[in-house]
């Protein structure tokens, strides 16, 4: 199985700015990547994950108002999932120490 090759944010950026600048499948191949990850950084700047810097943006490459809205609809939902899974934990894990506490308490005063 072959490793996944780690990639730090800096180098995205440049190898996104490359590719608008010659394109895609030609940026790849300078930097020896495969051209369905760089496109996946693409993807990803356009949704606001990986951040280009100030001047980047350009009109055709902006997401409409709407996009955005959406995007960020789809991340409160996911994190208000999130949020919730993670209130279900906590009390299970509240219930369990109330459950040992007790039973531990229960066994010091059998053995008394």
């Amino acid at each position: 199985m072959a490793r996944q090759r780690q990639y730090d944010m800096d180098y995205k950026i440049q190898s996104i700015k490359l590719s608008n600048e010659i394109g895609l499948t030609k940026a790849a191949r300078e930097l020896g990547i495969s051209p369905s990850t760089l496109n996946g950084w693409i993807k990803a700047s356009k949704e606001g994950r990986i951040n280009l810097g100030f001047g980047t943006q350009t009109p055709s490459s902006a997401m409409s108002l709407a996009q955005e809205l959406e995007m960020l609809r789809k991340q409160v939902k996911d994190q208000n999932k999130q949020i919730q899974r993670l209130k279900e934990e906590n009390t299970f894990l509240e219930e369990a120490s109330a459950f040992f506490a007790a039973s531990r308490l229960k066994s010091t005063r059998t053995k008394d």
